[in-house]
């Protein structure tokens, strides 16, 4: 068998529109999961017994089956309970997300727990509001200590994005998946894919492993 991957280079284009929804769809979903991630790790963190078991419930669960099956629920299964139909962009972006939020809440809990109890002490012996004390004094130390591991997370994100594609998201995936069943070369097409997932995340991988040791670093001083 012989192998073309110039007929790669006529989808260039399809490829690209793929790799931006892609992208888009990772961005959306990182940053709505990190800001319910932080929100569940307070909750983790609370006073409350009905806020903790609740949070831990939704992490547990989130964390402990397929992202697949979670996608499927929410995009088959969510419309019919819910009575409006769901678009398969905003189902990845619900699916994402929520995952996203459940891996990176327990990276916020273990770098709020972080924060030393003194701290605290002092914010409350110097009266401060509780929202004043998230905002100024925990929020600040708990992102920096728990950026290595979220960037990480981001990574895999990327890389669980293409889950979306089996429900017909026009994803780098799925995109690849048409152009290789129409042009019956899914030797060059699928792999010029997975170059092109391998050349965005293992920058990426080495960027976090550099701003990990630039944090400690500070963190140590």
């Amino acid at each position: 068998m012989t192998f073309d991957f110039s007929v790669v280079l006529r989808f260039t284009d399809a490829l690209a529109l793929g790799l931006w929804m892609t992208i888009k769809l990772t961005l959306m979903s990182v940053i709505l999961g990190c800001t319910l991630g932080f929100l569940v790790g307070l909750a983790r963190t609370s006073t409350s017994a009905l806020l903790r078991i609740v949070s831990n419930v939704y992490v547990e669960f989130f964390r402990g089956t397929p992202v697949l099956i979670q996608l499927f629920w929410i995009f088959f299964c969510l419309p019919l309970v819910l009575g409006v139909e769901l678009s398969n962009l905003a189902s990845g972006v619900i699916a994402l997300t929520l995952y996203m939020g459940a891996i990176s809440s327990e990276t916020f809990r273990a770098s709020l727990k972080s924060v030393g109890r003194e701290q605290l002490d002092a914010c409350v012996a110097l009266g401060l509001p509780r929202r004043v004390q998230i905002t100024n004094v925990v929020l600040p130390q708990a992102v920096l200590r728990a950026i290595p591991t979220l960037l990480s997370n981001c990574v895999s994100l990327f890389k669980e994005s293409a889950l979306v594609s089996a429900v017909g998201m026009a994803d780098l995936m799925f995109v690849g998946g048409n152009i290789s069943n129409n042009t019956a070369r899914p030797v060059e097409v699928l792999t010029v894919v997975a170059l092109i997932y391998f050349a965005i995340a293992f920058p990426l991988t080495r960027a976090v492993s550099l701003v990990e040791r630039r944090i400690l670093a500070k963190l140590a001083m």
